[in-house]
């Protein structure tokens, strides 16, 4: 479901991007082609600094945002979600955070107030609050990493979590295809 947000915000979306029906997008969001948006994931643009103003929440093109995924931002900050980015379910990220491109964050994982380099790989349930992650960073499953966490102590992305990472991007953009073709058969 698309809706307009309490300042009048309309979401912007691609023609060629995907998004189910019991998805939520409300208020200032831009959602590039070939975005995959899943069932009961909320992107939510809708709060504003004190001027009044908001940043968009953009995803990306050629990205995915799963099942039950929530995106928000607090005082209009903005959020970007980069290109062939994976958030895999019930993750929340939430603004200001930017997620490079090519990143893969992991099932239930949380960020905030974050800076995700290009290329990233974040586990599940991971929590990363106030730290910033270079490119090709690491993170593994269940970790918190806060303002003051040593990143020398985490590894560095290996070629099989980057495969993994692709062939996630590979099956929701095919995905993105299926369900548009599916929802022009009535």
């Amino acid at each position: 479901m698309l809706r307009k947000n309490p300042s009048g915000h309309y979401p912007e979306v691609s023609s060629e991007a995907y998004i189910d029906n019991t998805a939520i997008i409300c208020g200032k969001v831009i959602i590039e082609a070939n975005v995959f948006i899943g069932p009961y994931a909320v992107i939510r643009a809708d709060e504003v600094d004190e001027n009044g103003e908001m940043e968009p929440i953009i995803i990306k093109r050629d990205s995915n945002v799963q099942d039950g995924v929530v995106i928000h931002s607090k005082a209009g900050a903005q959020v970007i979600v980069g290109e062939r980015t994976s958030i895999a379910h019930r993750s929340i990220i939430h603004g200001p955070c930017v997620v490079g491109n090519d990143v893969f964050i992991g099932f239930n994982s949380v960020l905030f107030n974050t800076n995700v380099g290009d290329g990233c790989v974040v586990r599940h349930n991971s929590v990363i609050d106030g730290c910033d992650l270079p490119d090709k960073f690491h993170v593994p499953s269940t970790m918190h990493l806060g303002p003051d966490f040593d990143l020398d102590t985490i590894p560095r992305v290996v070629p099989e979590l980057k495969s993994f990472s692709e062939s996630v991007i590979g099956a929701n953009h095919y995905l993105v295809q299926g369900y548009k073709k599916l929802s022009n058969e009535f």
